[in-house]
């Protein structure tokens, strides 16, 4: 309302000033451009909340630009008929005239109604960016949220993995316990100290891998093939933490079973500009209970879900399941 208000005060000011005079406008003048904007008013407000609504945003241009065309005609002709017949009743004694013939008023008409409709469609255009922007920011939250609850997911399902080792080893009374706890403790330390950001050192990850799989060789013993391949230069690179760990975690949790005679895990992170390939492969081994009981693939369903929500269109991740050999790669721009 206040915007309307102001655009007619400031209206009625600048066409006073051009029906007067003089210098000053006196009640000629105010009682003129009052009648003169009756049809301003007229061409404006039917094309602001009724044609522009129900038709141009509709895209029914034929019609909107039809019944615009008689809106105009109409706002002209009240205008003629306003000084050529009703400011005599209205107003008597002043004796006003249409000063402007048809073509005239119509540019009139036309210059407010092209005013009102790029100042409507200016302002329908920033309440849609707004609304696109506060639709986009929940989106983020949204994102946000189930990244958390996602990553949040990690610590449990990794802290469930490593207990049960240690429960086997602690039944066999293996006096690597310790250091595995040891080990256990430091990369605790590092998941919930240093991952609480979107992104960390490449490196850093790397290195959390590397000790993970130190854990995991004390536990299985020199039977078990595990090996862990770097090729090319972290150079700075940031990746979101605990990206990688799923895939390792599957590789031991799946492949080491049972007889460890012939089993092997093999980690591969291949480095091209900013351009990573990390590889997991081994060996399929026997299915635990744990597994049965329904716990299979959380790990890797969660990994799905943190890459499409961070790296859209940015990775690639491929699984083979075969005969004996699982393997999985994924394939991740860093750019």
């Amino acid at each position: 309302m206040a915007q309307h208000l102001l655009f007619w005060a400031v209206s009625f000011y600048v066409l006073a000033r051009v029906f007067s005079y003089s210098d000053e406008i006196g009640k000629v003048e105010v009682i003129y451009t009052f009648l003169f904007m009756l049809s301003l008013w007229l061409a404006v407000y039917p094309n602001l909340l009724w044609l522009i609504p129900r038709f141009l945003s509709t895209g029914e241009y034929l019609w909107y630009f039809l019944l615009l065309a008689l809106n105009t005609v109409a706002a002209v002709g009240l205008n003629l008929f306003t000084f050529n017949h009703l400011s005599d009743i209205i107003f008597p004694g002043y004796y006003f005239i249409a000063y402007y013939n048809f073509w005239d008023i119509m540019q009139f008409v036309g210059v407010f109604i092209i005013a009102g409709s790029l100042i409507k469609l200016s302002k329908g255009w920033f309440q849609n960016q707004e609304i696109h922007r506060r639709v986009s920011q929940l989106e983020r939250e949204k994102s946000d949220a189930e990244l958390s609850a996602l990553k949040a997911q990690i610590n449990p399902h990794f802290l469930f993995n490593s207990l049960n080792n240690l429960y086997s080893l602690a039944l066999e009374g293996d006096a690597q316990t310790p250091e595995i706890l040891l080990r256990l403790s430091d990369m605790m330390r590092y998941q919930l100290y240093e991952t609480n950001v979107p992104e960390v050192p490449l490196e850093k990850e790397l290195e959390h891998l590397r000790n993970y799989m130190e854990m995991q060789k004390l536990r299985v013993g020199n039977q078990v093939k595990v090996l862990f391949e770097q090729s090319g230069e972290t150079g700075g690179l940031k990746v979101a933490p605990l990206l990688f760990l799923p895939l390792v975690e599957n590789g031991f949790k799946h492949g080491v079973k049972g007889e460890t005679q012939g089993a092997f895990i093999v980690v591969s992170c291949v480095l091209n500009a900013r351009h990573l390939v990390f590889t997991v492969e081994n060996n399929k081994g026997q299915v635990d209970v744990v597994e049965k009981g329904g716990f299979n693939g959380v790990g890797l369903q969660n990994l799905r879900r943190r890459l499409g929500l961070i790296y859209p269109g940015k990775y690639d991740l491929t699984i083979t399941d075969g005969i004996k050999v699982f393997t999985a790669i994924l394939k991740l721009d860093l750019a």
